[in-house]
């Protein structure tokens, strides 16, 4: 199995390419389920994720083909193109190593009129329950049943009817779900306490290109009003906001200074502001935006929040970049329950973090030392990058294969800005 290897020290300085975002390119990719003509997504990443949710698109009868990077994007071309559905079943063996195959149940349910799929598996950073996908989509008409690990949803007549839900709390995924499931509705679909990511957004943006007809993008309140098709188009995927933010904090930590190329301020004010808090330049310029430090981490205080807020997705990197600063700082984890598993890891590099249920206190220390550490999830195999780009010595962070479902090129970007890393492939 395959290692990283960093000889820590280093001040990070350079140019650091953002690419596609990994949760939008998910998000997108199951769009092409949704008619019989092309879907070509530009800027997509190069992400063992994508690469699987390729796979999955495949199985159900959606043709896939990859072209190579374009002057003014990082990542591939991908064209998917599903002429006939072959098959509406999305089966245990695929959707069990990734939770975002959860998102062809809304896809197929309105094109094809019903969709089997399997519970979902992924990270293991807390309960992610899936029963408000169901809820929306049984509030749009829809007829759900669960049965040996599966969800089969009916649309009775082929199409779902339209109607209103509101969501008791906001989730992403559900959201994604319910307006992909909406689009071809013979009426009109309202969803209320909507997420708000740039994610969806950038869904959303694409569907329209496509299309549909949304009201009220950006916005909490979503009206899809139900068309009979949708045709084909060419879409280019946003940037990838948390892998911006985890290499500024990166820089942070080394008293670096980077520009993140092709990230937009816009999409992730609250990792700036946080940034800032802690005592670094941030700047837009004219390619993204230059993150800088000198001296160490001032003490933060964040709580992770549905967006606007403060990502969760960005809690475990902030908290390593935490661990060299000058006093204590508080993290409070509200969206997920299981989400400080990198911990017990980072403390094995020296770091002095207290957790006391979703709360985390970290007091920063004079200096980490590298040691061979544990990747338990994607972002907080990130977080041991970023402390063992500081320590002294080398670190090794194992299973590596976490990193690679959400960080595209890493150890490639980091050599660049000076970064001493490598990857150690086993056998």
């Amino acid at each position: 199995m395959d290692q990283i290897v960093i000889r820590g020290g280093q001040r990070l300085k350079g140019r650091i390419p953002i690419s596609g975002a990994k949760n939008a390119a998910l998000t997108l990719l199951p769009c092409a389920l949704l008619t019989d003509e092309p879907l070509t997504l530009r800027n997509l990443p190069r992400l063992a994720d994508v690469d699987g949710f390729g796979h999955l698109l495949n199985q159900l009868g959606c043709s896939t083909t990859i072209e190579g990077s374009r002057p003014e994007d990082f990542g591939r071309v991908m064209t998917a193109r599903a002429t006939t559905l072959t098959s509406t079943v999305a089966p245990y063996d695929i959707v069990r190593k990734m939770r975002a195959s959860i998102l062809v149940l809304g896809p197929l349910l309105a094109r094809a009129g019903e969709a089997t799929v399997s519970l979902p598996g992924g990270c293991a950073i807390g309960n992610r329950p899936i029963d408000l996908h169901l809820k929306a989509l049984e509030a749009f008409g829809a007829e759900i049943e669960l049965a040996s690990g599966y969800v089969k949803a009916v649309a009775p007549g082929g199409r779902l009817a339209g109607g209103k839900f509101t969501f008791p709390v906001v989730s992403v995924g559900a959201t994604e779900n319910a307006v992909m499931a909406a689009v071809l509705a013979k009426g009109t679909c309202v969803l209320e306490n909507a997420a708000r990511e740039p994610e969806i957004v950038d869904l959303c943006n694409c569907l329209v290109a496509m299309g549909a007809h949304i009201e009220g993008i950006g916005t909490e309140t979503l009206t899809i009003e139900g068309v009979d098709r949708l045709h084909g188009a060419t879409y280019r995927v946003m940037a990838d906001r948390i892998e911006a933010g985890s290499y500024a904090c990166a820089a942070v930590i080394t008293e670096g200074d980077v520009e993140l190329v092709g990230a937009k301020a816009s999409e992730m004010e609250a990792t700036l502001a946080a940034l800032r808090e802690a005592g670094a330049t941030v700047e837009e310029t004219k390619a993204g935006i230059r993150v800088a430090m000198s001296g160490r981490a001032q003490p933060i205080t964040l709580s992770t929040a549905p967006y606007p807020g403060f990502a969760t997705d960005m809690q475990a990197q902030f908290m390593a970049m935490a661990t060299l600063g000058t006093g204590a700082s508080l993290f409070t984890e509200t969206i997920f329950e299981n989400r400080y598993m990198h911990v017990p890891e980072l403390a094995r590099m020296g770091c002095d973090i207290q957790v006391k249920g979703r709360t985390a206190v970290v007091r920063g220390v004079d200096k980490l030392i590298g040691a061979p550490v544990m990747a338990t999830d994607l972002r907080a195999s990130m977080s041991l990058i970023i402390a063992g780009l500081a320590a002294e010595g080398q670190t090794e962070v194992n299973r590596v294969y976490h990193l690679d479902r959400g960080y595209e090129r890493l150890e490639e970007k980091l050599q660049a800005v000076g970064a001493d890393i490598e990857r150690i492939s086993a056998g």
